[in-house]
């Protein structure tokens, strides 16, 4: 079943043709706390185009989730403060938009499924009415144009039996179904950009194949952009074009998928990769990132990731390092990046 457009196929004003379909450029965001200000995002920079698959990669705490959470414009402010950069949409940068024109956008351009989908839902209505209400308000759909077009998101997501599942409470739902009912009440408005914040998190491993499946069929059928947040590197290998990796509240690395896992350009990556489980290695003992993430509170100074990088020298621990270009659309923000990709 193809669903059809709608704003994804118009210029609305403040929108710049021929514009990436989402532009993170430079973002920087502050959580003032009792405790002190924790520098959550620093520096921030990314994009998507139509028809794309980004994986934004890093341990909790990274900063993956609060930079979902400031392109739909839904931070807690106070105690969130967006200090500088951009999010463009269509060329249009939303922190700059009005609250009325990011109500529009949201859902309608850019819509989110977000981590929990048991605490997403409300547990006292229906997940057909959940869908249908967004239609009716949005749309201006009858009560029945709204359950049809319900029943028909719930076909498309594979859920079986929609006619009676859509009359179904959350609670009545599987792990693996709620997931479903989430990405369909995302679609619900056509976006054209979608942000999946951890869609498989406590699912099996077989559920979470087949939610990453369904993901990457709609995206590629939708012509949708795709931003697909995580901390796992087995989970995206297959369905991901490129792939931002996140530490520390900063983006270490960005590369095409096949670069990236063929020879990473920063320990931190190549960390990642190490720890995952491989059949090969059966019996043995798993690899681990010895020490924990920095507090945003007080990061490290240097490159926040010296503390734990088998690689760190004394340039490590004092300077920063920019962003060094390793090909086409590909950066790391390591001191000694070439030489780690040569390894």
């Amino acid at each position: 079943m193809t669903v059809g457009k709608t704003l994804a196929n118009t210029i609305e004003p403040g929108e710049v043709p021929d514009a990436p379909l989402l532009e993170v450029e430079d973002l920087y965001v502050e959580f003032r706390t009792r405790d002190g200000v924790a520098k959550v995002l620093n520096g921030v920079s990314y994009h998507v185009e139509a028809g794309e698959t980004l994986a934004v990669l890093g341990e909790s705490g990274s900063g993956k989730s609060v930079t979902a959470q400031t392109i739909m414009g839904i931070l807690d402010t106070p105690p969130a403060v967006i200090t500088g950069g951009s999010v463009r949409y269509r060329g249009e940068d939303l922190l700059k938009a009005s609250e009325e024109r990011r109500r529009d956008i949201r859902g309608e351009g850019i819509a989110m499924i977000f981590q929990d989908a048991l605490s997403a839902l409300n547990p006292v209505f229906t997940v057909g009415f959940q869908i249908e209400e967004q239609l009716r308000v949005r749309r201006g759909m009858s009560r029945r144009e709204a359950r049809r077009r319900a029943v028909e998101l719930l076909d498309l997501v594979r859920i079986p039996n929609s006619v009676r599942r859509v009359r179904q409470y959350p609670h009545e739902f599987s792990g693996g179904m709620r997931q479903r009912a989430m990405i369909a009440m995302s679609l619900a408005l056509d976006p054209d950009m979608l942000i999946a914040d951890e869609p498989t998190t406590a699912l099996d491993v077989t559920v979470q194949a087949q939610i990453m499946d369904l993901l990457a069929e709609i995206q590629a059928e939708l012509r949708m952009g795709l931003i697909l947040i995580t901390h796992d590197l087995g989970v995206v290998a297959e369905v991901a074009d490129r792939i931002a990796v996140m530490y520390a509240g900063r983006i270490v690395e960005q590369a095409d998928a096949p670069s990236l896992y063929r020879s990473p350009g920063h320990p931190y990556t190549a960390a990642l990769l190490d720890s995952l489980p491989r059949l090969d290695q059966r019996g043995q003992t798993l690899n681990t990132i010895k020490g924990l993430p920095p507090s945003l509170l007080n990061i490290p100074s240097g490159c926040p990731f010296h503390p734990r990088c088998r690689r760190a020298q004394d340039v490590c621990r004092s300077e920063v390092p920019r962003d060094i270009r390793l090909g086409l659309g590909r950066t790391s923000a390591c001191h000694f990046a070439e030489e780690v990709v040569a390894k």
